[in-house]
């Protein structure tokens, strides 16, 4: 074992292996991966396919949401996307298809996204991203949070029905969430295996 792998405390996430644990670095870090984790999630929202008849387009965003909790864990994780939730609505024009505010009928998805992340986030210290069935059963909790939030949402505000609402923002997203959630499978247990600590 490397001095490396054996310094890495229990519930340890990904971004616990950057330098600067303790202090006024450790607070300079997490700004920056606060800071950090908001912008790679504005990036990949701009990653934006509309569905035809539904005002919900498939984005990058809600994955990169889940990496972002599941990477930097519960605290830093829903700080990046509640970041990422008030620049949007303050006008930063970073949510999917370049659109900003507060009277988006998506909005609902943006706040489970931040719910979403704490929760992979906590998830994650207790090594839900140390193995690849561990790491789906946490993403697909994480698409849950986000559709527990974004559905309802997307009903009141478009005044839809509950069920006009699922068919319009959740039925159609489940084959490329899973999707996601294979590549997920795949690339967080990878990085722990890069840095020498399996689950």
């Amino acid at each position: 074992m490397s001095t490396a792998t054996a310094s890495i405390r229990p519930g340890a996430v990904l971004a616990d292996l950057l330098p600067a644990t303790a202090g006024a670095r450790a607070l300079v870090r997490d700004i920056a991966l606060v800071a950090g984790g908001a912008a790679f999630t504005g990036l990949a929202a701009q990653l934006s396919i509309p569905v035809h008849g539904s005002p919900v387009p498939v984005t990058g965003q809600t994955f990169a949401a889940l990496l972002v909790g599941t990477a930097f864990g519960a605290r830093r994780g829903a700080a990046s996307i509640g970041l990422y939730l008030l620049a949007g609505m303050a006008g930063l024009p970073w949510f999917s298809e370049g659109a900003s505010g507060a009277g988006l009928v998506t909005l609902g998805y943006v706040i489970g996204m931040v719910l979403a992340s704490g929760l992979v986030g906590a998830l994650a210290r207790l090594g839900a991203d140390r193995s690849p069935l561990r790491t789906a059963g946490a993403m697909v909790l994480g698409n849950l949070a986000i559709y527990a939030v974004g559905v309802p949402y997307l009903a009141a505000s478009a005044h839809l029905s509950l069920g006009s609402a699922a068919h319009l923002g959740l039925y159609p997203y489940l084959l490329g969430d899973g999707l996601k959630i294979v590549v997920a499978m795949g690339a967080l247990p990878l990085a722990w295996r890069l840095v020498g600590r399996r689950g």
